[in-house]
């Protein structure tokens, strides 16, 4: 069974950084695609950022030059690391993946971005 979870979040002033961290099991990491989203209160859950089994990333405009996602294969962990951030970014956070059709999400971590 595949499971993700979620650390990292916490309260942070605007201007700071976070990084965030997934931790994967019951797969082999390293032939698929993972990604970050992020649902605020009210709105719909919204892609942030993705990264492919080929490294290739993609990101939200909302978020471009601001945040960064990484994986390391070796400890089947994929990263956000969240740099500049506004009161906007405030949401809980989740990792996806999709393995053999199935969507997988993580649990959430709350980042709240405020003074």
């Amino acid at each position: 069974q595949v499971q993700l979870v979620e650390s990292g979040g916490g309260l942070v002033q605007p201007g700071g950084s976070l990084r965030l961290s997934c931790a994967a099991s019951g797969m082999i990491f390293r032939v698929y695609g993972m990604g970050w989203y992020r649902q605020a209160p009210g709105k719909e859950r919204e892609s942030v950022a993705t990264i492919s089994s080929g490294w290739s990333t993609n990101y939200a405009d909302s978020v471009k030059g601001r945040f960064t996602i990484s994986r390391d294969n070796a400890k089947n962990t994929v990263y956000l690391q969240m740099n500049s951030l506004k009161p906007e970014d405030t949401a809980v956070y989740y990792c996806n993946t999709n393995v053999g059709g199935t969507n997988y999400w993580g649990q959430g971590t709350q980042v709240t971005v405020s003074t």
